[in-house]
């Protein structure tokens, strides 16, 4: 893996080099700079009041009113939703904890629904939690890359992606510059300014609007790499910085074909890791352990068998769909239906990976299959079409990216070499970027380093041994780029660290600034496909 590592990033090299206009990492005075724009704006003013969405009762609501541009603090304004959990224990209370979800994209107020923030934890007891709608995103200024919902729908509906041949490739790539040209012509002002720089400043105005000296935050996948930026700008205004699912902060600025390259193959080691956990627990705790007719794999290697199989259904569905179920009841299902929920079916091993065995099973079974399952395991995972413009816009403005949408079946190619489930997957995702309608340059706010955290507390990292998009190398990259950091790594499969360990870990180091000693490690509470 090693050697065609090094491989395939040299011919993915070529091409970008030729294609690629990056910007010169940003200097300590260019911080200086995008760190003064903000200090310029004043404070805003939050106006709390209970929540009046359904879901949001016992919260508080405010808005934040915020530049569209922080080159012009006097301009047009934007308005920031946020949320308020209050702290259980107010006579002990800290101060405020703020988090943010990831994508990008995510809402804060939508994930607010799920239920209480940081449940039965000293965090609760001890901090307002407040999260919000990031800029660009849900109450905060959805960006709106079409005319209207209907166009909106139709367009990602329509959208096969990853393409499987030639003609699929040139669909794409259209597909691509229409939606780059969309956005343009519908998202307004806002859309020059979605980069995460933007979005840590915001957080720092907030961090002013609530009265606290130093800023307290938790974050995970995107919103970690939000947490970086905020500390290399802000980083004497920090009180304690909890990452976890770590981005390398250099690679997805300024390599992110690199970084593409680098998920999609952590991707194909979580998979490994699913199938190799199926085979340990057999059939039927794992559905796709059994052959098709129920028998166990045929090998001397049935990881290796299980991993054949599945690659023998992924291939069918590339050369057309499969009909699961018989009469009536039969469904069809299509590669690019499967593919992006086979990929993110491993972010969750405790629910996502027995629904992955249930797919494939019953894909492989094809007439023979139940297509009811399918169905279900499939409308589990659904990205709406405004976190699809979101994570489009603000992905387009933090990174750096070949500007010529033709050259992504090459690249495709290439990073198929050391990760063939995924990479197409992952690399397509943000074709749109390559006719992103943003300077040759890049956006001038946009950061790039350094990354160094000058904080009086080291931040904590957390991140899974086996995650399938955020993956360990990335994490150990950015405890060396934060330089005052300490990474704990928890044994554990899947994108967000669960289990007893980490809970406790990331309380003691938010409430009491404890940090673990160097080298201690948390395991999962239970093993994959546990009863």
């Amino acid at each position: 893996m090693r050697t065609s590592k090094v491989v395939v990033l040299a011919g993915i090299a070529g091409l970008v080099s030729a294609l690629l206009a990056c910007s010169a990492p940003a200097s300590r005075d260019a911080a200086a700079e995008l760190v003064a724009q903000a200090d310029a704006v004043p404070t805003p003013k939050l106006d709390w009041a209970p929540c009046q969405e359904p879901g949001l009762s016992g919260r508080q609501c405010a808005t934040a009113k915020v530049p569209i541009d922080y080159a012009k603090p006097q301009g047009e304004t934007l308005n920031l939703a946020v949320l308020k959990q209050p702290a259980k224990d107010p006579a002990r209370r800290i101060g405020t904890l703020f988090t943010a979800v990831g994508g990008p994209g995510g809402s804060g107020l939508d994930w607010a629904k799920h239920g209480e923030l940081f449940p039965d934890s000293e965090i609760a007891r001890r901090f307002d939690v407040v999260t919000f709608d990031q800029r660009g995103i849900g109450r905060s200024g959805q960006i709106r890359c079409f005319p209207n919902a209907q166009a909106q729908e139709q367009f990602w509906s329509a959208r096969v992606m990853p393409p499987v041949n030639p003609e699929q490739e040139r669909t794409a790539e259209a597909a691509s510059r229409q939606l780059a040209a969309s956005c343009a012509a519908n998202a307004g002002p806002l859309l020059d300014h979605l980069t995460s720089v933007d979005a840590a400043r915001d957080l720092d105005l907030l961090r002013r609007a609530v009265g606290d000296a130093k800023l307290t935050y938790e974050g995970g996948s995107y919103a970690s790499y939000l947490g970086e930026v905020y500390g290399a700008l802000f980083g004497d205004r920090v009180r304690a910085l909890q990452l976890s699912a770590m981005m390398d902060p250099v690679s997805y600025t300024t390599d992110t074909v690199s970084h593409i390259h680098d998920s999609s193959v952590g991707t194909e080691q979580v998979l490994t890791e699913f199938l190799r956990n199926c085979v340990r627990v057999g059939s039927p705790k794992c559905a796709f352990a059994g052959g098709p007719a129920g028998g166990a794999p045929g090998s001397a290697d049935p990881v290796a068998a299980l991993r054949a199989r599945n690659s023998a259904v992924l291939q069918r569905l590339e050369d057309g769909p499969i009909v699961v179920g018989q009469g009536e009841q039969a469904a069809t299902f299509t590669y690019a239906e499967v593919i992006p929920q086979h990929a993110s079916l491993l972010y969750d091993a405790e629910q996502g990976w027995p629904g992955l065995s249930d797919l494939m099973a019953n894909l492989e079974r094809g007439q023979d299959g139940n297509p009811a399952v399918v169905r279900e395991v499939l409308g589990a995972i659904n990205f709406r079409s405004d976190f699809l413009d979101s994570f489009t816009a603000i992905t387009c403005a933090d990174t750096s990216l070949p500007r010529n949408p033709g050259n992504w079946p090459a690249m495709a190619r290439q990073l198929a070499t050391d990760a063939p489930t995924y990479g197409p997957h992952w690399i397509y995702l943000d074709q749109p970027c390559a006719a992103w309608p943003s300077p040759p340059a890049g956006y001038p706010q946009r950061y790039t380093g350094p990354w160094t955290l000058r904080s009086q507390t080291p931040a904590l990292l957390i991140n899974n041994r086996f995650d399938p998009v955020t993956g360990l190398p990335f994490a150990e990259r950015a405890v060396q780029q934060l330089g005052n950091a300490r990474l704990v790594v928890n044994d554990a499969y899947g994108h967000e660290p669960p289990g007893t360990c980490v809970k406790q870990v990331r309380e003691r180091y938010l409430v009491d600034l404890q940090l673990p000693a160097p080298g201690f490690g948390c395991t999962a509470d239970h093993a994959p496909f546990a009863d």
